[in-house]
């Protein structure tokens, strides 16, 4: 399962921070998207390294993390905006502020530790509370408890083993099918329990991780639609862009990571037309420049003082300017 953005609200550790700020290059006057705010440790660092006249549009689906957010950038006056939106949403907000383009967007797809430290969120396994998983219950997704308890062995099988990557996600989901039987799955510490008892004995006494940490992270993407949110971001995205803007992701799962790999590879190329195709019909030319050929991860020095950061993996691109496609 991936970290999450920080450790706590007291002690926010933003991840691959300086590695942000080298991308993104924020300048003075620039107008600049953080999509998944969070306690907005970020989006401080982009304004303060940005300098005067830069502003920041920041969003989140869980209006507690806004709040505080929103003291935490307080100095910074009018020059940050806050809403609570899905950060595939951006462009309806972009347009209720009357912004056209921006210079740089950052999205950190790691899960809050406000989520995970609370035991009524549902997003942990460690505190037992109501089987949740809603980044934010204002946009009309069902809770976690919905799925576990209604869907057919088929979907969670399906759900676990895509998200999770989970080898034994047939034997979890039956476990899980079987366990509803006799009463609904309703805290997070019971379904914690029917996980562990699916895993063979001696795959949990040598299990580095909890048992129950993959399916976990399986049903909160699929409670939140993790997946299609960054698939409608990245194809949006580069349309809203100044050129010269970047565009920096940090990702904790291989799918999000392969996901954004392949949307900045399709934007650098351009044309879609078939490879035995001799001229191009499409029309279509490239609008990102990938800066990042390889994905940066954290050094030594990060993930030793914040192991939470360890499966982070950074990748950046930049908005071509037309003139610089046609050259």
């Amino acid at each position: 399962m991936e970290p999450e953005r920080g450790t706590s609200p007291a002690r926010h550790v933003p991840v691959l921070l300086q590695e942000v700020l080298d991308a993104l290059d924020p300048k003075p006057g620039g107008r600049f998207l953080d999509g998944t705010l969070g306690l907005g440790g970020h989006a401080r660092a982009v304004l303060e390294r940005a300098g005067e006249g830069a502003q920041l549009l920041g969003l989140d689906r869980d209006g507690e993390a806004l709040e505080l957010a929103q003291e935490r950038l307080a100095p910074f006056g009018d020059r940050v905006s806050l809403a609570q939106s899905s950060y595939s949403r951006f462009a309806d907000v972009l347009d209720e502020l009357g912004w056209d383009l921006l210079d740089g967007v950052l999205l950190d797809l790691g899960v809050s530790s406000l989520q995970l430290d609370g035991a009524d969120r549902g997003f942990s396994f460690l505190h037992d509370g109501p089987l949740d998983m809603r980044m934010g219950s204002a946009f009309g997704a069902a809770p976690a408890s919905s799925l576990v308890n209604k869907g057919s062995f088929e979907r969670l099988k399906r759900v676990i083993a895509r998200y999770g990557e989970e080898p034994l996600a047939g034997r979890i989901a039956r476990a899980i099918v079987e366990a509803r039987r006799q009463a609904p799955i309703e805290t997070t510490g019971r379904l914690a329990a029917v996980v562990e008892q699916a895993y063979p004995a001696k795959m949990r006494a040598k299990a580095r991780n909890h048992p129950a940490t993959r399916t976990f992270q399986a049903l909160r993407m699929e409670v939140n639609r993790e997946l299609d949110e960054l698939e409608t971001f990245l194809g949006e995205i580069p349309a809203h862009m100044r050129a010269g803007g970047r565009i920096v992701i940090i990702s904790f799962h291989s799918l999000e990571d392969r996901i954004v790999k392949r949307a900045f590879r399709a934007e650098a190329k351009g044309c879609v037309c078939p490879p035995r195709q001799p001229v191009c019909t499409c029309g279509r030319l490239p609008r990102l420049e990938i800066l990042t050929k390889k994905p940066l991860t954290p050094g030594e020095a990060e993930m030793e003082a914040n192991p939470r950061a360890r499966s982070a993996k950074m990748r950046a691109a930049r908005r071509l300017d037309d003139r610089e496609v046609a050259s």
